[in-house]
């Protein structure tokens, strides 16, 4: 058996962690397990999973059936209910809760003939016997309905009830089988074939409410087989809406009563003539609306017939209302075409060149553009000239000429005051024409404002 380590000493340890050892050493110790008790807290959830608590007179445990088992139970949990449930002891970490994760459920006391029912579900339905895809629809109006039942039971006199209530119109054939006791199940199925062979539309297989034990004939293999082999569709009503056999996987419908497996297999009558009633009247009024529209149109055509004679004065009389509309449409054109034309002289000559007048114009423009260049020539000369004469007052050389000196110190900068030059300083002195080099001997400060 696989153990957990304990945790290292003194170590602390999360709840997460804890929670997880205890689940390890829980899973590993318990293998699966059949646990009897009663069902109490029953939910079940909207996911599909099943939720209960199992319990007996000393203790309770949490139970969880996921959606993938429950859908393969075949009856309905109850509160109350004493079950045996195939499970796996689990631990539910997020909150810390021991619970059991249950994998098959068994009614209590039942626990071998439950085991023989599930092997063989299971293994039929490996094979296909139970695929959708080989489920054969019912007949929408069957004339006569085969019933595989024992004719002492009190659910073959609900089903004949039910159809001559609902469909006294369709005909009944029995085919008499024991459904309970030793070899019940293959008379079953030898009752099942020869209504095969016969011509009905479709087959009811029926038995009242009982026990496991009472119906397990549904639940033999010969049974299931015989249900698919069966070249008529089957409507398996066996017990109680809760009860659930092998006959009710293998058949094309299953009823949860005898009583609905007779309303499954025929449509009430009444339904069927109201139906009738109102396709009838629907196909009268269809018919009605259909001779009215084949009336005006015959109306309509026989409207459009005239004597031969009396059509070509028609034609006739067309014609020569054609012609006159020609003869104005060309006089009212040509007249169109006459004032556009005269329109079109008066724009021409409005639009001749007048020659004279045109050298004129330009004779005068070239005046007024011969004086302008002038006036704009002599306004630029003047103001070229005043630009000059503001030039010549800036030259240097000007001013050197009147007798000025352009003094400049030992770095070539001109001087503008004696107390940036020491003396022993070398000096250039540039006069209007020439230059001078000397050397500062003095420097005098200059003198201070009062």
């Amino acid at each position: 058996m696989h153990t957990v380590p304990p945790p290292v000493n003194n170590s602390v340890l999360s709840v997460s962690a804890l929670n997880r050892l205890v689940r390890d050493c829980l899973e590993s110790a318990f293998p699966l397990s059949w646990v009897g008790g009663e069902i109490s807290n029953l939910t079940y959830a909207a996911s599909g999973h099943v939720y209960f608590s199992l319990k007996d007179a000393g203790a309770q445990v949490r139970c969880v059936m996921w959606r993938s088992r429950a859908q393969t139970l075949g009856w309905r949990l109850e509160n109350g209910q004493k079950i045996e449930a195939r499970a796996l002891v689990s631990f539910y970490e997020p909150r810390g809760e021991f619970q059991l994760s249950v994998e098959a459920i068994r009614r209590a006391g039942q626990g071998d003939l439950f085991e023989r029912f599930l092997q063989l579900k299971a293994q039929l339905e490996n094979e296909g016997l139970f695929a959708v895809d080989r489920k054969r629809p019912l007949p929408g109006f069957p004339r006569r309905l085969a019933i595989v039942t024992s004719a002492q039971a009190a659910a073959l006199r609900d089903v004949l009830t039910t159809l001559h209530r609902r469909s006294p119109q369709v005909a009944i054939s029995l085919f008499p089988t024991p459904v309970q006791g030793e070899g019940a199940g293959l008379r079953i199925a030898a009752a099942l074939a020869a209504a095969g062979r016969s011509d009905c539309d479709a087959i009811i297989l029926c038995r009242g409410g009982g026990s496991l034990e009472d119906l397990w004939a549904f639940n033999e293999e010969a049974v299931a087989r015989a249900i698919a082999a069966c070249p008529l569709p089957v409507i398996s009503g066996v017990g109680h809406e809760t009860d659930f056999t092998i006959a009710d996987f293998a058949a094309d419908r299953r009823a949860p009563t005898p009583t609905a497996a007779a309303e499954m297999a025929a449509p009430e009558r009444q339904r069927l003539l109201e139906r009738l009633s109102q396709l009838q009247a629907r196909l009268q009024r269809a018919g009605e609306r259909r001779l009215g529209d084949q009336r005006q149109r015959l109306d309509w055509l026989a409207s459009r017939l005239v004597d031969p004679a009396e059509q070509l004065a028609r034609r006739h009389d067309h014609l020569t209302r054609l012609g006159d509309r020609l003869r104005r449409a060309l006089l009212a054109g040509t007249a169109q075409h006459a004032l556009r034309l005269a329109a079109l002289a008066r724009r021409a000559d409005l639009a001749a060149p007048r020659t004279a007048l045109r050298h004129q114009a330009v004779d005068r423009l070239a005046r007024r553009l011969q004086q302008a260049s002038e006036w704009q020539a002599r306004q630029r000369q003047m103001k070229l000239n005043a630009l000059a004469a503001g030039l010549k007052q800036l030259d240097p050389q000007a001013v050197l000429a009147r007798g000025y000196a352009l003094v400049r110190g030992p770095d070539g900068r001109a001087l503008r005051s004696s107390l940036t030059v020491n003396p022993g300083a070398g000096l250039k002195i540039s006069l209007a024409a020439g230059s001078l080099a000397a050397t500062v001997t003095e420097v005098v400060a200059p003198a201070e404002a009062d």
